[in-house]
């Protein structure tokens, strides 16, 4: 049980004030404590939307689960590495890194704490616990989770300062012979929220916040049937950046709809081909980490199936018909 008076002057909504009084996570999780009936407002329960005033007293009786990840032992990652400061585990491809609800328990963090249960209070969003960097939803591959919360703060820190090496595999559609070095800034997309969009020097359409540099260095590794499978290493952190610097290329990820690939019947729905394949960076435990994330079985099965039909082509060229 939580009760605490509105800070401040004049009236409110019973949703902003939860969120001001520290007794809402998030806008979204402070409407569902509403609607599920565990706030009172001077003894009585309120709409989200109905005004609360300086000295209003406002009560939160909450499950004690609200205020953490669940576990989920179905959803249990693989574990890459572990030491006392961090573990490294390997995300499928389509499974969120966390949840958007505290009641949700569908997404990698819950399998996480399912193993960890200290990576749930390493950070301070409950939402995310000791989770280091995201991974699309669509994309695979290997993601660091830290179990304290001094470890988070150090390792946020040498993800910013790019002290933590990530390189990818992705395959891309069209056919790349050199290596590719993409600086172009990346910005929030005006009007729709899912999407990423580039922000050029001297860009002049509406943006929402400010645009962000983005370096990304691309090189080939392997063609295959008008599609390339390349390296892919980020030497900054903004959000869509290798999926949107590799369309700008006229290079779309395999299967990445929302930024000009045609779905790839290959992969299920809202997959696309990229995996983070190796993570190398200092732990704040002491050891050099340099850790690999085998590619998964759909995207394996996938470039097994275009490698085969490459060796069926160069064998047939190889015997004309008469």
């Amino acid at each position: 049980m939580a009760a605490r008076s509105p800070l401040g002057q004049g009236s409110k909504r019973l949703d902003r004030a939860l969120l001001d009084l520290g007794l809402g996570l998030t806008r979204r999780s402070a409407r569902e404590l509403i609607a599920a009936g565990y706030v009172r407002v001077n003894g009585r329960a309120l709409r989200k939307g109905d005004l609360v005033a300086a000295g209003d007293r406002v009560e939160v009786a909450a499950p004690a689960m609200a205020r953490q990840l669940l576990a989920n032992a179905a959803l249990a990652p693989a574990v890459l590495y572990q030491d006392a400061a961090a573990v490294i585990v390997a995300k499928p491809g389509l499974l969120p890194c966390h949840p958007l609800r505290l009641s949700d328990a569908d997404t990698l963090m819950n399998g996480v704490v399912t193993l960890f249960p200290e990576t749930a209070g390493a950070g301070d969003k409950p939402l995310e616990g000791g989770l280091v960097h995201r991974l699309d939803n669509g994309a695979s591959g290997a993601v660091i989770v830290a179990r304290s919360p001094l470890a988070l703060k150090l390792l946020r820190e040498a993800l910013r300062s790019n002290r933590i090496a990530r390189r990818y595999e992705a395959l891309a559609l069209g056919e790349l012979t050199r290596p590719l070095e993409i600086d172009l800034p990346i910005a929030h997309h005006a009007k729709d929220p899912k999407r990423m969009t580039l922000a050029p020097a001297g860009t002049r359409r509406a943006l929402r916040g400010r645009p962000r540099p983005a370096f990304t260095r691309v090189e080939p590794l392997l063609r295959l049937d008008g599609m390339t499978l390349l390296r892919v290493t980020p030497h900054t952190g903004v959000r869509h950046q290798i999926r949107l610097h590799l369309a700008a290329a006229k290079l779309p990820l395999v299967g990445d709809v929302l930024y000009g690939a045609p779905p790839a019947a290959a992969l299920a729905p809202g997959r696309f081909f990229l995996h983070l394949r190796r993570l190398r960076f200092d732990s704040p435990a002491g050891a050099l980490v340099d850790v690999q994330a085998p590619l998964p079985a759909d995207l394996a099965g996938m470039l097994d199936a275009l490698e085969a039909a490459r060796r069926q082509t160069r064998r047939n060229s190889e015997y004309p018909p008469w």
